[in-house]
């Protein structure tokens, strides 16, 4: 396949505008932060803590506003307002509240990083944070993990994975976004001619396609590819490969061509036992609940027949619970 390696080297690299938001977190209207600190400083220092009181700001108004808040926090009581909360608050209501003292693009970084450091990788949450990111975000990404942890995202993520895995991760984070609408049916047919029409996939191929289209060219790309081959793109990706590269190829796919509907499976998926899986919940309502939740609770009603907000709280308890449901921004 050295013609699409060729082909595809000739194209402009463009990056797009940004994505439209659907959040169920919005600015506050009538805002106050000196009034909001204080209030958080005398639900500090409460005996046993004023958790709801915590919940009530701190989820109903924006990172910027969340962000003067802390800096009247610090003024009046001269205490970081972070450091008061970890003391204040445990469990899985801290790591939700924190979470929410980050932007969006410190909080991926730091879910990344997490997902690296250590002992042995957390795959699952690496392909979900690089895999469903728009190039903006994760140019936006790169800048402040490089900010926080003075280390280059490629470096670490290259250190931490291997073989075709690392490649796919390295090149959607390297975030290269060729924009060209004319090349529809040669990439459907480089797909099919680089996977299920040749003995042994031509993995590199796939690769470049995957992580230098556009979203809008990629979605119609996947949408014939079936004139091509007898198979849609994600029963060729079964087919074809396995392990951590065959769930990235398919994360990349679903997020191309619903990215509200990923995350609406992801937390469906988190929740199906008694209890959920806490972790993959608190990411993606926090990471996306200035992004895209209001969509991601459409797609899950759609999806699930029962809301988000019900499902969560049926799955959830206490502080942990409140604090998800006015993340979600109310029921459907």
């Amino acid at each position: 396949m050295a013609l699409v390696s060729e082909f595809l080297g000739q194209l402009t690299l463009n990056f797009g505008g940004s994505e439209p938001k659907f959040p169920t977190v919005v600015a506050a209207g009538d805002f106050d932060p000196a009034k909001d600190a204080a209030r958080i400083e005398t639900a500090v220092k409460t005996k046993g803590v004023d958790e709801l009181t915590i919940i009530d700001i701190l989820t109903r108004r924006s990172y910027s506003q969340r962000r003067e808040i802390a800096f009247e926090y610090e003024k009046r009581s001269k205490k970081d307002m972070i450091t008061a909360l970890k003391g204040a608050l445990s469990g899985s209501l801290e790591a939700v509240i924190l979470g929410l003292m980050k932007s969006t693009a410190q909080y991926d970084a730091s879910e990344i990083k997490g997902s690296i450091k250590g002992l042995g990788t957390d795959e699952e949450t690496l392909i979900e944070m690089v895999c469903s990111r728009s190039a903006d975000e994760l140019v936006e990404i790169k800048r402040v993990y490089k900010e926080l942890f003075k280390k280059d995202l490629e470096k670490d993520v290259a250190g931490d994975t291997s073989g075709d895995f690392r490649s796919l991760l390295l090149a959607l984070v390297q975030v290269g976004s060729y924009n060209d609408f004319t090349m529809s049916s040669f990439l459907r047919l480089a797909l099919y001619e680089a996977g299920v029409k040749r003995k042994g996939t031509d993995v590199a191929t796939w690769i470049t396609i995957m992580s230098e289209r556009s979203v809008p060219h990629l979605q119609k790309v996947f949408d014939r590819y079936k004139s091509y081959s007898p198979y849609d793109m994600q029963e060729s990706i079964r087919k074809e490969v396995k392990g951590d590269l065959e769930k990235s190829f398919l994360t990349l796919v679903e997020c191309f061509e619903n990215k509200q509907q990923y995350f609406a499976n992801r937390l469906s998926e988190a929740m199906k036992g008694k209890s959920a899986k806490e972790k993959v919940v608190t990411r993606i309502v926090v990471s996306r609940c200035e992004v895209d939740l209001m969509k991601i609770r459409t797609e899950f009603k759609k999806l699930n027949q029962k809301s988000l907000y019900q499902t969560i709280a049926e799955h959830t308890k206490g502080d942990y619970q409140k604090v998800l449901l006015s993340l979600c921004g109310g029921d459907d």
